[in-house]
């Protein structure tokens, strides 16, 4: 017995729970069970070799169960080798009360162990009574090998029969429901095996029809690689019409204890790929959330530079193409960052509530992509955006402007350029010199007839320079050649008025010598110049450009218009008293007999002229008129666009607003469930995307205002600009509604909030919401706790203020609320079950290798592990040993544990 001492090494403490609990020592053994020959005979083999199984590890075997068991002394190094514990020292004689005193002392054993034996008496074992010997022995395995088995809350019997169904349910041809007949065709035992050692067995090879292959098959499998002896014969289950229970329980007992270190390392490896899973996906959320951050900065910052661009085109048709560009810019280009935008801020606020439900820190972006950062970066992409926009059409009414005056100031200075051909000649001639009495005079008063028109011209050479002065103020590209002809005339006028002077000072100084000359050609003269010069201002006037924005100013043209017709009947009888004169003339020429030259000394101007200029003034009153009535019908044509656009914008604009207001209305309402609410805002969000349509047909007709230069609309307080921010904001609002509400679902499933609870939160932040903005200033927030029985000092406020409002915004969004009401109820892993589950894995160790991550662990998983752990610096771990522990706490922002 000393020498079998010795081998027995075993340490092992075993602490009994739940005593009371265990299985009731069935008392109809030898009644039923052992009346059957081969349910005998399956057990005497079974249990022969369940128990060497155990007494091998003690250095021997049994062979005859009930002839090695009358002695006591393998009875109680049995007990030894499976209970791990030491029994009382046996006794070394070989009479019969020795025998009983060693069978008592292992009955005796069996009894502190909570079990009672039933008509199991140590005389019974030492005479070799076979069936009761058997029942002992069954009695031993429901203790040692089958009463701790536990499967979802139930134990012995029915824990092992649950493990073997739920191992074997996904294999086709088994069902196990008991532990006789469910298990003759050997698919059950086969199935357990594959279920954790498919490399072992191929189950798809396997026949119903063939049940001794199989218990052969499994029988020599697990005898082979799983270590379990071959406890039965294939034969004797297969005719057997029901198999011994007990022994069936006994074999299959040893696959669950063969396979119990696999089902805690899986148990183990699920709970780590359950935690990696998690972790991998925030991270996958954080890459997106941060390459799309990136992306619409970018954008934005080439943006912004395209948009302070304030460079002026030189022509109209340029100015146009950059407003053209503008258009695109917002109808095609901004949309889609608009949604970006958006998406990004609900990937945020989704990447934060799942954080806080799988209890990681709170994800903090690279600097300069904080949301904040990007509403700001968007916040002056849109200043410079409309700023842009006005600068757009500034600088195309100032381009019109200029065009305007550039064309006037052409047409004048080709009228003055015209008059003063041949002037500075003429005012040069020494004509004087050799002429007689009469055409000294005639010089003199032809003179005097140019001075008055000299000086009638004075103000259009005043309206060129004043064009030419307003050119250059508004930055006139050719403003160079317009300053250069501006100056000749200027130059050329003074040089006229030079020479002016000059001839008639030499024409007063004769002026003595000559006589009066013809009072007719000078009252002629006189008339005929003013008059001229009237006409001559009628026709510039008549064929005077003209540029206006309104009905308005056409009427104010049309209404001068008139007001000169109503001057034509006088005009006609000035010059009807002009040719009167030239006629007096031709009439006492002819009265007479004086020979005329047929020129007016004093005049260029014939009566052939004025009844010229007179017919042109005639021809060109109704050509004014018909340009004057279609400049009314285009401006009728515009104000049509304008009543068109604000129609539709008089509809849309508040028709956003009442949608903004049921939004935020839905978002607050209590009387329904947050699916209800989901469902209401879905629907709205469909509404608004068929609404769509509006917004682009008001986009078409703002376009074709912009076409006709239409800026302004006294019909409407909304601007296109105003439609577009709206809907902007509508989009982004029903977005982040329905992504609000989307949290709140998943905050209430992970965390078990009932409706009702989540009806109570809702109504005391909608109490508490002074603003009914949906969100709550710190004042109110402070209030809001108190009236739920909240005890706040200054310091316990701070500290539930930076968890409510981690980005110090100054306000608590509902989202926020509910996550610090519900943040003690959540069940979430945690750093140390994490740590436990690796533990598992590493066998117990405080490192663990590569090679175990990778046999435990999914690939995927695996790799993540060993990328991200760091090395083991403990002197007890191999080369390359990975530290588990820190990369446990690092998962949830915790320091090591």
């Amino acid at each position: 017995m000393t020498a079998v001492e010795t081998q027995i090494t075993y340490s092992n403490s075993y602490t009994i729970q739940h005593e009371e609990a265990y299985m009731i020592q069935e008392d109809d053994w030898d009644r039923d069970l052992l009346l059957d020959p081969a349910w005998e005979k399956q057990q005497r083999k079974t249990f022969t070799a369940w128990c060497n199984s155990h007494l091998r590890k003690a250095g021997t075997q049994i062979e005859n169960i009930e002839e090695d068991f009358r002695n006591g002394l393998k009875l109680m190094l049995l007990l030894e080798v499976i209970s791990g514990e030491r029994l009382p020292k046996p006794d070394k004689g070989k009479m019969r009360f020795h025998k009983i005193a060693n069978v008592n002392k292992a009955l005796d054993f069996i009894c502190s162990k909570g079990v009672k034996l039933v008509s199991i008496g140590a005389e019974e074992i030492v005479d070799g009574n076979v069936k009761m010997t058997l029942g002992m022995i069954w009695t031993i395995i429901l203790r040692f090998a089958i009463q701790d088995i536990s499967v979802e809350e139930t134990s012995a019997k029915e824990g092992l029969l649950l493990w073997c169904q739920r191992k074997t349910a996904p294999y086709r041809n088994v069902n196990v429901q008991n532990f006789h007949i469910s298990w003759k065709d050997g698919l059950a035992l086969c199935a357990l095996i594959h279920r954790h050692r498919p490399d072992l067995i191929d189950y798809s090879k396997l026949r119903k029809d063939d049940p001794i292959g199989n218990l052969n098959t499994a029988f020599e499998v697990a005898e082979k690689f799983l270590d379990i002896p071959k406890m039965l014969d294939a034969e004797d289950i297969v005719n057997t019409p029901k198999p011994d229970e007990k022994a069936i329980m006994t074999y299959v007992s040893c696959f669950y204890h063969a396979f119990a270190g696999a089902e805690q390392a899986e148990t183990a490896a699920n709970r780590i790929c359950k935690v990696l899973a998690v972790n991998q996906e925030n991270e996958k959320l954080m890459e997106e959330y941060e390459k799309l951050a990136s992306e619409l900065l970018e954008w934005i910052r080439r943006t912004i530079p395209w948009l302070e661009n304030r460079v002026s085109e030189q022509t109209m048709r340029a100015m146009q193409q950059k407003l053209e560009d503008f258009r695109d810019y917002r109808r095609v280009h901004k949309p889609p960052r608009v949604q970006e935008k958006c998406q990004l801020e609900i990937n945020f606020n989704t990447l934060q509530t799942k954080l806080r439900l799988s209890n990681r820190p709170a994800f903090m972006p690279s600097e300069g992509k904080m949301v904040s950062d990007i509403a700001n970066a968007w916040k002056g992409l849109e200043q410079v955006e409309k700023g842009y926009e006005e600068w757009l059409l500034t600088e195309i009414r100032r381009l019109e402007r200029v065009d305007h005056l550039a064309e006037k100031f052409k047409q004048k200075c080709s009228m003055h350029e015209a008059w003063t051909a041949g002037k500075e000649d003429l005012l040069s001639q020494k004509d004087y010199e050799t002429a007689s009495l009469m055409e000294i005079r005639a010089l003199m008063r032809k003179h005097e007839a140019f001075e008055s028109d000299l000086a009638a011209h004075q103000d259009r050479v005043e309206q060129i320079a004043a064009i030419a002065q307003e050119l250059n103020e508004l930055d006139y590209h050719d403003a160079a050649s317009v300053n250069a002809r501006c100056q000749g005339i200027c130059d050329q006028w003074d040089n006229l008025g030079t020479l002016t002077q000059k001839r008639r000072d030499a024409l007063e100084r004769v002026e003595k010598l000559w006589e009066t000359i013809d009072q007719l050609y000078l009252e002629f003269a006189k008339r005929a110049a003013p008059f001229n010069n009237w006409m001559d201002g009628a026709m510039e006037d008549l064929q005077d450009m003209f540029i206006v924005h309104s009905i308005e100013e056409i009427q104010s043209l049309i209404t001068a218009h008139d007001q000169f017709k109503a001057t034509l009947p006088e005009a006609d009888k000035e010059r009807v008293a002009t040719l009167g004169i030239h006629n007096e003339i031709l009439k006492i020429a002819q009265t007479y007999g004086i020979k005329l030259s047929g020129i007016n000394p004093y005049t260029t101007i014939t009566s052939q002229d004025i009844t010229t200029k007179w017919d042109t003034v005639k021809h060109l009153v109704p050509l004014r008129d018909q340009m004057l009535q279609e400049e009314v019908a285009r401006q009728q044509a515009n104000e049509r666009l304008r009543r068109q656009f604000a129609a539709q914008a008089n509809i849309i604009g508040p028709w956003i607003q009442t949608k903004m207001e049921e939004i935020s209305h839905v978002s607050v309402d209590i009387s329904g469930s947050l699916e209800e609410q989901m469902n209401s805002l879905k629907q709205y969000e469909q509404n608004i995307i068929n609404y769509k349509s509006n917004i682009d047909k008001l986009e078409g007709d703002h376009q074709l205002s912009q076409e006709s230069l239409i800026f302004d609309n006294k019909h409407t307080n909304y601007s296109m600009e105003h439609i577009r921010v709206g809907w902007e904001q509508l989009l982004t609002t029903i977005a982040r509604t329905i992504n609000e509400v989307e949290n709140q679902i998943l905050t209430r499933d992970a965390k078990g909030i009932s409706q009702e609870q989540l009806n109570e939160f809702r109504a005391s932040f909608n109490h508490f919401d002074r603003k009914r903005n949906g969100m709550m200033d710190p004042d109110d927030f402070r209030a809001c706790l108190i009236s739920m029985g909240y005890d706040l000092g200054e310091v316990e406020f701070a500290r539930i203020m930076t968890l409510v409002d981690a980005n110090n915004t100054g306000v608590v969004t509902f989202q926020a609320f509910i996550d610090f009401m519900t943040r003690e109820t959540a069940e979430t892993d945690t750093a140390e079950q994490v740590m436990a589950s690796f533990r598992i894995l590493a066998s117990d160790k405080n490192y663990i290798t590569v090679d175990e991550l990778r046999r435990e662990l999914p690939p995927e998983q695996a790799e993540y592990c060993i990328s991200r752990m760091t090395r083991y610096i403990g002197a007890d771990g191999p080369s390359g040993a990975l530290d588990y522990i820190s990369f446990s706490s690092a998962l949830y922002g915790e320091s090591d544990l």
